[in-house]
């Protein structure tokens, strides 16, 4: 019987898997001995930051304990994925390495140079579904542009549609192999979810049945259980979109399309790789931005929750103490950083990709271009949030600032928000505002109508 690598990335499950299934044989029924495989590659490992780290660990030891449980074991390679795989391979006798594609720039470019180690002993790599309900690049105009707008992007993807989940393909015969152990676990924040496909779908299951009715409702409350908090599960592939598209519904259209904006990304991204560090629109590069030691302690005060706006530092201190952050609080605090700090916001997106456990790059570049104003939207530069207004809307008890903001803890009610302007003063150990919000919006909008009127004259 051949022998064939199922080399595990983002798709940290059993179930619903089709490289799985494409590597056992149930597609072309021809059955094959799968090795599964996960390389720990140092060019992911080293930036990934504590939270990714601790929990890719773990989600890592739940996927071999439930390989143990079916006959198998996962074997671990630390090391660059094209000297590994192929020296894997070689060692079992494999003639394929299953797996699903990767659309990022890293990840082809890195399977580039799988198939070119491979090649010389006559092995493939052989690529089978995707992270995603529709694989980037396969929504597109009627003129087979890609589209930069998300509202179109999302009736072009629904009318698209996405297969139905696959159970997990039953009689797998899993070969073992001897590997490296995990790496050291390192020092996780407080709050991390449990790891695993079990898990994942438990958690899913628990708000599909209580909270998902109340989504479209709840979701921008960041101090309400409002939204699902599965962002870290579809992370690491320990659950595909598309069983949470089927199992949800077509009648759950917020929470539809918060799948989609997911998936908006990542096409963006497959077609402007330059994007996931640089301008998606280039003339944006022009945008006068502070830097120096004064700008630098700005962004230490953001980067601390120290800014003296109680909404903003309650979500950057919950990103440090948790690896996550609501999203509706992560467009107030990046508003915040560009905006009123006026600082590139590359700086902000780098700062994020090094403390969420959830860290996805289309995510995340593309939603800081998006508040940046240098993104996917077409006028977006009217768009600064109030982090005052924000918190008052959002929170508007207060709850969710003194459950991170302990200095403010005393303060009732949404006077919370203002605590400047409370009887006695800020409260002992809390910073005043670092910056006038009004002032600095319509310093925001001056430096953005530069660049707009710089790109009219050189149309």
């Amino acid at each position: 019987m051949a022998v064939r690598l199922l080399w595990f990335r983002r798709d940290l499950r059993l179930g619903d898997n089709p490289a799985l299934h494409a590597a056992a044989g149930v597609f072309d029924g021809e059955p094959a001995t799968v090795l599964p495989v996960f390389v720990v590659d140092p060019a992911l490992w080293r930036p990934a930051g504590n939270a990714r780290q601790a929990y890719l660990v773990r989600s890592l030891r739940a996927l071999d304990d439930a390989l143990r449980e079916r006959g198998g074991a996962l074997v671990l390679r630390h090391g660059a994925p094209a000297q590994e795989i192929a020296r894997l391979a070689a060692e079992v006798g494999a003639d394929e390495v299953h797996a699903a594609a990767d659309f990022g720039p890293y990840g082809r470019e890195r399977d580039a140079e799988v198939e070119e180690a491979l090649a010389p002993a006559g092995a493939r790599l052989v690529r089978t579904g995707s992270p995603y309900a529709v694989a980037p690049g396969r929504v597109a105009k009627r003129d087979g542009s890609p589209y930069r707008v998300f509202t179109p992007f999302l009736r072009a993807w629904t009318d698209h549609g996405w297969r139905a989940p696959l159970p997990e393909p039953e009689g797998v015969d899993w070969l073992t192999a001897p590997g490296d152990p995990l790496p050291d676990e390192p020092a996780a924040p407080r709050y991390l979810p449990l790891a695993g496909e079990e898990a994942a779908y438990a958690h899913w299951s628990a708000y599909r049945d209580g909270g998902l009715a109340k989504y479209a409702e709840l979701r921008d409350r960041a101090d309400l259980p409002g939204t699902s908090r599965l962002s870290v599960h579809l992370r690491f592939g320990e659950l595909h979109p598309r069983t949470l598209l089927h199992e949800a519904g077509a009648s759950a259209q917020a929470f539809r399309s918060e799948l989609c904006w997911r998936e908006f990304y990542a096409d963006v991204l497959w077609h402007h790789p330059e994007s996931a560090r640089s301008y998606l629109r280039p003339e944006f590069a022009r945008m006068d931005h502070d830097t120096g030691d004064d700008a630098d302690g700005l962004f230490d005060a953001w980067r601390a929750g120290r800014t003296g706006f109680p909404f903003v530092d309650a979500g950057m201190r919950q990103l440090l103490a948790e690896g996550w952050m609501h999203n509706r609080v992560r467009m107030v605090v990046a508003s915040f950083l560009v905006k009123d700090l006026h600082q590139e916001w590359t700086r902000g997106a780098a700062h994020f990709m090094s403390r969420l456990a959830d860290g996805d790059l289309a995510s995340n570049s593309h939603g800081w271009q998006w508040v940046a104003g240098c993104g996917t939207d077409a006028a977006p530069y009217f768009r600064i949030f109030n982090p005052v207004a924000q918190g008052r809307k959002f929170d508007p008890d207060g709850d969710y600032v003194r459950r991170y903001v302990p200095e403010l803890r005393g303060v009732p009610g949404a006077a919370v928000h203002e605590p400047w302007k409370l009887p006695g003063g800020t409260p002992a150990g809390y910073p005043p505002p670092v910056v006038d919000h009004a002032e600095e919006r319509a310093e925001a909008l001056a430096r953005y109508a530069r660049v707009r009127d710089q790109s009219r004259a050189a149309d």
